[in-house]
């Protein structure tokens, strides 16, 4: 059966060359006698498996020795509980920046949580078709830190801009944009990321924390959701999510291979501009983010009519161009090009837009 492009907003298509090293892998690693998913997370072979996991991560990012990597289970989605139970305790408060469904999520946590957290930017009004724009004097000089949703894959926006925070901690969810450009890590106090979107299968979840901020938990917050413990025990305090990290570390190695992160983005800046440059050159579909805060992930668009934008996906499906179907709560569209996407597929795309906008005349 010939694979198809898989525009998933998550769990993503993985490289084809990632999947035929772990296929190869599959029954043996190397001299072990077995799988990966087989092996004890104790012993030597693995103990070096999610070491050189990690080294080629902050080889990767050029993340600085001051930096703690960790390799967790939960998804993002727990990461919304763990950032204030491990960062709260600097001052008590937080600010919060809501762009989309999952930085609002992360919000309400804090909030049911009980501490005292506000949201001092939203876009929620315009249905989140922007990023608001936060100036640092917006910023409370007490807050614990600062959280934001660097890029939204149901509404496909993303951060043009780093905020400045100042001494407060910047605190990041990059799920659906991780490792697919360069990004300053010294930044941000805090980068966090489900693996699903660009790095590995499902299971395993990224945090990048700056030493210094794991002395601020909350005393009283879970074993499973502690920074600063999971980060003395090698992200080994229990079990951890060992395949995904093992493929992880692949995916890490192939871009690597391709030229590091710069590479990678200027793979998918190419990718990106030949669907936005498609829909910025018609009036048949209506791409609804604002060209400042579009996202190189994640591209949204709608025909404007119900029917039509139902029949969308279902039709790119029989053509071989699975889950375009955009997010319950929006509808329309999302093609999602990870890192994984080739351009062919994106080419493929815009050839069926075409195709389709002529066989399906608006009234």
């Amino acid at each position: 059966m010939n694979r198809v492009y898989n525009f998933s907003a998550g769990p993503s298509m993985l490289p084809v060359p990632v999947l035929e090293r772990a296929a190869s892998e599959m029954m043996c690693y190397g001299d072990s006698g077995m799988s990966v998913m087989e092996m004890s997370h104790r012993s030597p072979v693995y103990e070096k498996i999610i070491a050189d996991a990690e080294a080629k991560l902050r080889e990767l990012m050029n993340i600085p020795d001051n930096y703690k990597v960790l390799f967790l289970q939960g998804g993002a989605s727990t990461q919304f509980a763990a950032v204030p139970l491990n960062l709260i305790g600097r001052t008590g408060k937080a600010d919060y920046i809501v762009s989309g469904q999952f930085s609002g999520k992360a919000y309400k946590e804090a909030q049911k949580m009980g501490y005292d957290v506000k949201c001092i930017a939203t876009s929620k009004d315009t249905n989140f078709d922007r990023i608001p724009v936060v100036t640092k004097d917006m910023i409370s000089p007490d807050a614990s830190y600062v959280h934001i949703c660097f890029n939204n894959t149901i509404y496909g926006t993303k951060y043009s801009y780093i905020p400045d925070t100042g001494d407060v901690p910047l605190v990041a969810d990059m799920s659906s944009c991780i490792i697919s450009e360069p990004v300053d890590v010294t930044k941000f106090g805090v980068i966090y990321a489900g693996a699903q979107k660009n790095m590995a299968p499902a299971g395993v979840t990224l945090v990048i924390v700056r030493e210094d901020l794991l002395e601020c938990g909350d005393p009283k917050m879970p074993s499973m959701l502690d920074w600063k413990l999971m980060a003395e025990n090698g992200s080994m305090y229990n079990t951890p999510p060992c395949y995904s990290i093992y493929v992880a570390g692949l995916v890490y190695e192939w871009i690597l291979g391709l030229g590091g992160l710069d590479a990678m983005k200027e793979k998918n800046v190419k990718k990106a501009a030949l669907l936005y440059d498609y829909l910025d050159s018609q009036d048949y579909y209506i791409a609804p983010v604002q060209k400042d805060s579009r996202s190189m992930m994640n591209v949204t668009f709608v025909t404007g009519v119900e029917e039509i934008d139902k029949k969308f996906p279902k039709e790119a499906a029989a053509a071989g161009l699975v889950n375009l179907k955009g997010h319950r709560s929006v509808g329309g569209m999302r093609a999602s090009i990870y890192n994984a996407m080739p351009i062919e597929g994106v080419e493929a795309l815009v050839e069926f837009m075409k195709k389709f906008a002529a066989e399906n005349p608006k009234a």
